[in-house]
Order: C-alpha cells, then sequence, then structure tokens
C-alpha cells in the first residue's frame, strides 16, 4: 500500500522547506545544527547545498543550544533543527540562553499530535510548546505551511533583535506522518 495523501506522503516532498529556507536567508543565518530528522529533510539538504551556511549534525538537540552560543559570540547566526521529542532535553540549556542572552532561533517538527503512531512521541509532541513557554521561550505555532516563511522571518526576528528564544513549532499535519502498517507490511 502506498499512501501519498498530504498527511502521509515521503518527507521528501516538502514544498513548505524552500520558504523556510528562504527566511533563513533573508535572516542570515550562517549555521544550521540539527538530530538527522525526517521532518526536517528538505530543509536539511537545502541547507548542505548552500554555499553561506555551515550545517552541524549533532548527537543530541542541547549540543545545538551550546554551539549556537558560540556561534554568536563569533559574530554568525543559526538555527536549531529539531523534533519535539528533543525539546526534552534542551530544558537545561535553555537556561544559560536566558542568562546569559544570546538568541536562538529552534525549528521544532511535533510529533505526537495528528496520526501519530509511535506512543514514544505523544508526551513530550503534546507538552513541547508549554514546556518552551515555562522557560521564557517566545513560542509561534504553525498549523498551515503557507504560513511558515513568514513565521520563522517573526520569529528570528524577535529572536535576533532581542537576544532571546524563540521556537517555532510545525504542526504534525504540515510535517505528515508515518503509516505504521504500510511500513511493516511489504505488500
Amino acid at each position: 500500500m502506498n499512501d501519498t495523501t498530504p498527511q502521509n506522503r515521503p518527507s521528501a516532498h516538502q514544498p513548505w522547506a524552500q520558504d523556510i529556507f528562504d527566511a533563513l536567508r533573508a535572516l542570515d543565518v550562517r549555521q544550521a545544527a540539527y538530530v538527522p530528522d525526517a521532518g526536517h529533510a528538505r530543509l536539511i539538504e537545502l541547507c548542505h547545498e548552500a554555499d553561506t551556511i555551515h550545517t552541524v549534525v549533532l548527537t543530541t538537540e542541547e549540543e545545538g543550544v551550546a554551539l549556537l552560543a558560540g556561534a554568536w559570540l563569533g559574530g554568525q547566526r543559526g538555527v536549531l533543527l529539531m523534533q519535539s521529542s528533543g525539546v526534552g532535553n534542551c530544558i537545561n540549556m535553555l537556561a544559560m540562553v536566558r542568562e546569559c542572552r544570546f538568541p536562538l532561533l529552534m525549528l521544532v517538527t511535533l510529533r505526537g499530535e495528528w496520526g501519530e503512531f509511535n506512543p514514544w512521541q505523544v508526551p513530550m509532541g503534546q507538552a513541547a510548546a508549554g514546556v518552551l513557554g515555562e522557560v521564557g521561550v517566545a513560542v509561534y505555532r504553525v498549523q498551515d505551511s503557507v504560513q511558515l516563511g513568514a513565521t520563522v522571518a517573526a520569529a528570528g526576528k524577535q529572536a535576533f533583535d532581542t537576544d532571546g528564544a524563540a521556537a517555532v513549532l510545525i504542526s504534525q499535519r504540515i510535517v505528515g506522518f508515518k503509516n505504521w502498517h504500510a511500513q511493516r507490511d511489504p505488500h
């Protein structure tokens, strides 16, 4: 069974990734830190292809907070790409952002909501917005891919102009969900 409905299309078909990439370039983002994620697959490819953006693969998301603090101290803007499960890994490091007053732009693909098959993704996916808000991160939640470019631009402007943290939460409706039964059944 090959279901290619919008909510279940392969991650390689992410036309909205170009809108995000264009917003990052307009914000003069020079570094993109990420833990590999199918939800960000096309955006990661675009960053890799860009001559002006240095990409760094992380082993865990909180490394990205420290990496981007160093980038800022070195005069470069960056973005941290992660899945909602990575939000929990960053909570302690986000205190550094607040106390040291440096900008942090995070793009978070949500899991654990619409159409999720993996119960391990549900708790953090549903808590991400509240958790980030509680630690002082400005949260922008996007449900419609048409709004992604403008939302990333606004969140980036806020983060870089105020030396604070901003996160754009990209709904699972935009990213799509995996069809667990189709992946298990080879027929």
